[in-house]
């Protein structure tokens, strides 16, 4: 009888030991998809598990949506490159958006112990001025998107999203799905 107790209580610490394992491991900061030189960088290991893992799949999706800002950003910059040639800032972005981009680079400018956001005035500018920006120049951009009120939709949608996910807020499974639904919207009609 005394066997049959402790093989019960053996295989009950081991189980236990296993499922702890295997806890630790998914909430672990280690982990194959993740920069584990960044990961030490930005001292993970030390944070809530429970937090790194709810944040992780949140930067799945801000990856996507980082990923599809910045080809907007390069898409806007060679259709207004190619139409007005190296003046497009002045010629094509209006006074307000300009105004408010050098601001914002002059004020990161101040701070010269942290890396700027980027070479061009359109990194300075908000996700939703690409919109402004597309409208002001519709012609030049017509062509390739059909529609501005599709254009403002696209954008509009995954700029919601996006603040969410910068404000350390979490988005349902059915705002991923719109995420991922505009994105390959946006990628049939415009390409990568």
């Amino acid at each position: 009888m005394d066997d049959q107790l402790y093989a019960f209580a053996f295989r009950g610490l081991l189980t236990e030991q296993a499922l702890d394992g295997t806890q630790r491991e998914l909430r672990s900061a280690r982990s194959p998809n993740l920069d584990q030189g960044v990961a030490r960088s930005v001292a993970l290991e030390t944070l809530d598990p429970e937090f790194v893992l709810r944040a992780r799949r949140m930067a799945t999706a801000y990856t996507a949506i980082a990923a599809f800002e910045n080809g907007v950003r390069e898409f806007v910059l060679k259709r207004l490159l190619e139409s007005d040639g190296e003046n497009w800032w002045q010629n094509c972005v209006s006074e307000r958006i300009r105004k408010k981009a050098e601001s914002r680079r002059e004020e990161e400018a101040k701070v010269r112990w942290h890396t700027p956001r980027g070479d061009q005035l359109l990194n300075y500018t908000e996700f939703g001025d690409l919109t402004a920006i597309i409208s002001q120049n519709w012609e030049k951009f017509e062509v390739h998107l059909r529609e501005i009120d599709w254009v403002r939709h696209i954008i509009s949608t995954l700029e919601r999203s996006r603040n969410v996910i910068m404000h350390s807020g979490e988005l349902a499974n059915a705002d991923l799905e719109r995420v991922g639904s505009v994105i390959r919207d946006w990628i049939k009609q415009v390409g990568a």
